[in-house]
C-alpha cells in the first residue's frame, strides 16, 4: 500500500529506522558492559520488542500489567513492572508471575514487602522485589541517605516469597537538562549514585544481584557503565521531536509520525487545519523549555523532510499549522497529506490501535499496540 493511501490519521512507523535504532543502543550498551533491558512502554508492541532484544537475554521491561500480560502471552518470560506495586495489584501480578520464568516489581515503601510476601506465598510464586532509588527525579523512590533505604531491602529479604533483586533508579529530570554538559553530569550521578549506594548495602552484608538505571537521555550520553548491571532506556527505539531537541539523538534518527489530511485551508489568516488533533498527537509541548515555538509536533512531507511549520494549536480532532510561505500554503490544499513527527513518542503511540509499518517508501504491514491497565 502507498503511504497516501491511508486512511487519516494514521500512526506510521519507519521501521528501517526502528531497526538502525536498536543496533546503535544494543551495541552501544554491549560495548559498556552492561546489559541492555529496554523499557517497552514507548511501543507496547511484541515485534518491536523482538527487534530491541535480539542477540540479548531477552529481558524487557514494563510499566503496566497490561503490557506484562501481551508480552508473556507472547513468550516473552523475563519482565520487570517498574512502577511501583500497590496492593490493589498484588492478585493480577500474581497471576502474570505464574506464567513467567521471572518477573520482578519494585518498591519504595516499608509496608509493602510483607503483605506482598504473603501474597506470593499464597500464590504459589516468588517476586524479584527491586527497591526503587531516588537519584534526583523526586518522583518516586527513597533517597539512598535515608534510613528506609537500608530497611526496606532487609524487610524484602526477611518476607518469603520474595527475593531482594538490587536497586533500580530512573533519572527522568535528564529530560530537563539544558546542555550536553549538563546531561553528561546528570548521567554520570545516576551512575555514581546507584554504585557507591549498592557498595553501602554489600558492606552491610547484603548481596545486591543487580544495579539497575535507566532513561534514554543518560544512556546516550553516559561515559561508561561500571559499577551498573543493566539499562533500562525505552524512548530511543523511536526518538521524537523532544529526544532531538535535547541532543538525544538527530531528526533523522526519530521513526514515528501521524499521517494527517489538511481538511481546512483559510488563506486570510494563513491557516491549515489538520485532522489530527489532542487524540492522534497528545497534548505533550515537548521541549518548550528549550524551543518555545516548538508546538505540539513537526510538519514533514510524505518523504519525511522536514517543512519548517509547526502544529501550533490542538483542539480533540483539529491540529491548527500557519504556514507563511506563499508557494508551501497552495500546495496544502484541502485533501493534501502530511506527516507530523510527534513531540513524545511513548504518548503519541498510546492513542493508537497499532502502528502501518512503512519500509522503502511503502506501508508493508501493521503492528498491535498493548494498551490499558
Amino acid at each position: 500500500m502507498e503511504l497516501n493511501e491511508l486512511k487519516t490519521p494514521s500512526l506510521v512507523l519507519d521501521v528501517e529506522r526502528v531497526r538502525r535504532n536498536a543496533d546503535r543502543m544494543a551495541a552501544r550498551v554491549s560495548r559498556l558492559g552492561a546489559d541492555l533491558r529496554p523499557h517497552v512502554k514507548t511501543h507496547k508492541c511484541v515485534e518491536v520488542a523482538r527487534l530491541q532484544t535480539a542477540g540479548h537475554r531477552g529481558g524487557i521491561t514494563v510499566s503496566t500489567l497490561a503490557e506484562a500480560r501481551a508480552f508473556v502471552a507472547q513468550g516473552i518470560n523475563d519482565i520487570t513492572y517498574a512502577v511501583p506495586v500497590e496492593p490493589g495489584k498484588f492478585d493480577e501480578a500474581v497471576e502474570v508471575a505464574r506464567e513467567c520464568e521471572r518477573f520482578a516489581l519494585i518498591t519504595d515503601d516499608a509496608s509493602v514487602p510483607a503483605p506482598l510476601g504473603e501474597a506470593a506465598r499464597s500464590g504459589g510464586v516468588t517476586f524479584d522485589v527491586f527497591l526503587k532509588v531516588d537519584c534526583g527525579y523526586h518522583r518516586c523512590g527513597v533517597e539512598p541517605h535515608l534510613p528506609e533505604a537500608r530497611a526496606i531491602p532487609r524487610l524484602i529479604c526477611d518476607s518469603p516469597g520474595l527475593r531482594f533483586a538490587g536497586i533500580l533508579t530512573h533519572a527522568g529530570h535528564s529530560y530537563h537538562a539544558r546542555s550536553r554538559e549538563e546531561l553528561l553530569d546528570i548521567a554520570r550521578h545516576e551512575r555514581d549514585s546507584m554504585r557507591d549506594f549498592a557498595a553501602v548495602l554489600r558492606a552491610e552484608g547484603l548481596e545486591v544481584p543487580v544495579v539497575s538505571i535507566g532513561s534514554t537521555p543518560t544512556v546516550t550520553q553516559v561515559d561508561h557503565l561500571e559499577g551498573v548491571d543493566e539499562v533500562r532506556p525505552g524512548n530511543y527505539i523511536f526518538f521524537d521531536a523532544f529526544q532531538a531537541a535535547l541532543g538525544s539523538c538527530a531528526f533523522d534518527d526519530c521513526a514515528l509520525t501521524v499521517l494527517a489530511a489538511v481538511t481546512h485551508h483559510d488563506r486570510t489568516r494563513r491557516k491549515i487545519v489538520l485532522d489530527a488533533g489532542a487524540i492522534a498527537l497528545s497534548k505533550d509541548r515537548g521541549a518548550v523549555e528549550f524551543d518555545e515555538a516548538c508546538g505540539y509536533g513537526r510538519v514533514l512531507d510524505l518523504e519525511g523532510r522536514d517543512l519548517g511549520l509547526r502544529v501550533e494549536s490542538l483542539s480533540q480532532e483539529h491540529g491548527a499549522v500557519r504556514v507563511h510561505d506563499e508557494k508551501l500554503f497552495d500546495s496544502l490544499r484541502v485533501g493534501a497529506r502530511v506527516r507530523v513527527l510527534a513531540n513524545h513518542s511513548c504518548l503519541t503511540a498510546a492513542q493508537h490501535s497499532h502502528y502501518h509499518v512503512l519500509e522503502s517508501g511503502r506501508i508493508v504491514d501493521r503492528w498491535e499496540i498493548h494498551r490499558g491497565w
